[in-house]
């Protein structure tokens, strides 16, 4: 009886040979793929997870899985930070050129206006951070991956000068690569450039806020992102001078696998907050109130 019981053979349903039609099924390889539209995931370069663009959007661009903050550019950080219809863009008209006449230079700069969208590495301006004024500076790292050169360099300063006479406020979210080498000299110059006319702001009494986003590198880090009154990063930015391998070769020892992180150099002192994307906005708007002799507009 038992040996019935587990042995009881399954029963199938049998298809009649007509319904299944006279065509056979594809092989595994003849199977048509579904085309998946250009744009509609996007997938987490840390922890690897698949996300709808519009969800990510929704989410400021960064992880739901691991709140990985993923590079922005320069007017996706305006729109999330300026109070919209407010922004007044300083200098549009300003684009690099090849002063050195290096090799290729021109047509590379043709091809990353293509590819970003924009002009050049950063965008300049005023406007509203909930309801204060402030003139802004914001580096874009997906044009020439941020590269500081001469025109970079000039849409900054005249962006310190501007809040120098206007008495308003200065904030300059920064992601660079470093000195632009296309430009040679020309291009290290701006760092001295940048850096005094940020001690004239200083000594005006302005207030310099300082944004460090990932990554940021080499001249922009030695100069006016080191700079400011009030120095804060987005979790995770990679912050410093020199690469980790580089210095790693120089030192002959290995780094913290944290190196360089907002939260190591937060850790280090050389920060003063680390601030998620999400309350940017808000940080921002509660610093230029503290700091408004007029309060809000």
């Amino acid at each position: 009886m038992f040996k019935d019981l587990f042995q009881k053979k399954r029963k199938y349903a049998t298809i009649p040979s007509e319904r299944l039609g006279s065509d056979p099924l594809p092989a595994e390889g003849d199977r048509p793929k579904r085309e998946i539209p250009e744009g509609l995931m996007n997938k987490c370069s840390r922890c690897g997870s698949i996300q709808y663009s519009k969800e990510l959007e929704k989410n400021l661009k960064v992880c739901s899985s691991c709140g990985h903050h993923m590079r922005l550019n320069a007017m996706e950080r305006i729109r999330m930070t300026v109070d919209e219809g407010s922004f007044i863009e300083y200098d549009e008209e300003l684009v690099s050129v090849d002063p050195l006449s290096f090799p290729g230079y021109a047509s590379k700069l043709e091809q990353q206006k293509m590819k970003s969208g924009l002009r050049e590495a950063v965008v300049t301006g005023e406007g509203l951070v909930g309801g204060f004024p402030a003139v802004l500076a914001v580096m874009s790292f997906d044009f020439f991956s941020g590269s500081m050169g001469s025109v970079v360099g000039e849409k900054i300063t005249r962006a310190i000068e501007t809040a120098t006479e206007k008495r308003l406020p200065l904030v300059i979210f920064s992601t660079s690569g470093g000195a632009r080498m296309q430009e040679s000299i020309l291009s290290l110059m701006q760092m001295a450039k940048t850096s005094a006319a940020l001690a004239r702001l200083d000594e005006q009494g302005g207030l310099f806020i300082s944004v460090i986003t990932d990554p940021t590198t080499g001249g922009v880090s030695a100069s006016f992102a080191m700079l400011g009154d009030i120095i804060m990063a987005e979790p995770g930015a990679v912050f410093g001078f020199a690469g980790r391998i580089v210095i790693e070769q120089t030192i002959r020892q290995k780094l913290p696998d944290d190196f360089q992180t907002a939260e190591f150099n937060l850790q280090h002192g050389q920060l003063d907050m680390v601030v998620h994307r999400k309350e940017m906005r808000a940080t921002l708007s509660k610093l230029l109130e503290m700091h408004s002799p007029k309060g809000g507009v």
